[in-house]
């Protein structure tokens, strides 16, 4: 969202505050994170699609991380709500992964 939509506007889309968004020190941080989003994304498809549904319940529970990280930053530094959103929606993710859904292992 970084390179279309300008790195201001991906920085308050990800929940944090307009005074972090506004800051131009913060800009190139959004940039690195927008890579690595995409590259986790790429990263599940090619997993699936490769039929390892093992490891993609794996990687999804390592979500779980993130959401716990995000949670807490944007809790700190965000905007109000942001924090339990994106805690709450990354832990589904996690959740879901940890159960081991995709391949069925568990259910």
């Amino acid at each position: 969202m970084s390179f279309t939509h300008g790195p201001e506007a991906a920085i308050l889309a990800f929940g944090l505050s307009p005074k972090v968004a506004s800051s131009q020190a913060a800009w190139p941080l959004i940039k690195v994170e927008g890579s690595r989003v995409t590259t986790i994304g790429a990263a599940i498809w090619c997993i699936y699609l490769g039929g390892h549904l093992e490891a993609m319940d794996t990687l999804l529970a390592c979500i779980g991380w993130m959401a716990a990280i995000d949670g807490v930053v944007c809790a700190k530094d965000g905007a109000p709500g942001k924090a339990k959103m994106r805690a709450v929606y990354q832990g589904v993710v996690a959740l879901w992964g940890l159960l081991g859904m995709t391949s069925g292992k568990y259910f």
